[in-house]
């Protein structure tokens, strides 16, 4: 096939604000720390005015894997909703500056370009508040089946469901992917996401759903256990892979007869969690693609979570592709 792509990811195209805040300055304004929240436009401009000193850059969750995996050398193409307007021509120039095929046509309508406020505490955590203004117009129109017959996997953004239209997107590029012999991954992007869509969620993992990447508290919030272990059993054998990331502790990759443990890369100094999970999976899909065994998936995984949380913001600064290569 003509000029093959290794990921092709379909998410919420936003530009991320990033600001240091106070466990206070979250109280006052009653956002729950650790959560992502879908908010409206007013509420957007009074919490901007609020913020600190921000640092304003291109993002969104599938967006940042694909830079990842772009950095890494890989081939990706990405599939999401912007505007013709200032910041959508800003996140336009961003990701194709990364050598990221990005065409899907601009979104129609009043909505601005999506943006993510991100709020980073002292101790790293990262609290999101979205308004994702045209980045929840993705459709089965963009959805075309050439380009995703071209990848080898096809990323799925969980933040995306809270759309109902772009439900029909995801599950009409999963039958691309599946009548082309190609894989489907899906990340479960947060808790407060899982539970909203905990039964839709379930049926999507299990009858559509290839490699699976979730953290800690997802994953039991997903089959509603009461411990790691308990969820670990229950996802195992619903899908080829599930990819469980525990912070600190490192991660651990599942499969229908194998627990594969991978410890958490050093790291100097944390200073912002933004992106962790969006590189660790840019890390294990640009392995997979390549031909490794899960656990050298996880150890490039690893690395590339590394790089993204020793600074602010959730795209590489170094090239990771260097990286894997110490």
């Amino acid at each position: 096939m003509n000029n093959p792509l290794h990921v092709i990811a379909i998410g919420n195209a936003l530009v991320d604000v990033l600001a240091q805040a106070k466990d206070a300055f979250l109280a006052n304004q009653k956002i729950v720390k650790g959560s992502m929240n879908l908010i409206d436009g007013p509420r957007a401009q009074a919490l901007y005015a609020d913020m600190g000193p921000a640092v304003e850059c291109s993002g969104g969750s599938a967006a940042n894997t694909v830079a990842g995996i772009a950095s890494l050398g890989g081939k990706a193409a990405f599939v999401g909703k912007v505007s013709n307007d200032q910041l959508g021509e800003i996140f336009r120039h961003d990701i194709r500056s990364l050598g990221v095929e990005f065409d899907t046509a601009p979104a129609s309508g009043p909505d601005p370009t999506g943006r993510c406020l991100v709020f980073v505490t002292p101790d790293a955590q990262r609290t999101m508040q979205t308004c994702l203004g045209s980045a929840g117009q993705v459709s089965p129109a963009d959805v075309d089946p050439v380009k995703f017959q071209r990848a080898q996997i096809t990323y799925l953004e969980g933040y995306l469901w809270d759309q109902p239209h772009t439900k029909q997107a995801f599950l009409k590029a999963a039958e691309i992917a599946h009548l082309a012999d190609r894989k489907v991954a899906l990340s479960l992007s947060d808790k407060f996401c899982v539970d909203r869509h905990r039964a839709e969620f379930l049926d999507l993992v299990h009858g559509h759903v290839d490699v699976l990447f979730a953290n800690e508290q997802e994953i039991i919030a997903l089959y509603e256990c009461r411990t790691f272990d308990e969820a670990l059993g229950a996802v195992r054998g619903k899908c080829d892979l599930a990819v469980l990331t525990r912070s600190e502790k490192g991660a651990v990759i599942v499969t229908p007869d194998q627990t594969i443990t991978v410890k958490a890369q050093p790291v100097a100094k944390v200073v912002d969690t933004t992106g962790a999970g969006d590189l660790f999976a840019a890390g294990f899909l640009y392995g997979l693609t390549h031909g490794k065994s899960p656990a050298e998936c996880g150890r490039i995984a690893g690395i590339c979570a590394a790089e993204i949380i020793s600074h602010v913001g959730a795209r590489p600064e170094t090239s990771l592709a260097k990286l894997i290569k110490t």
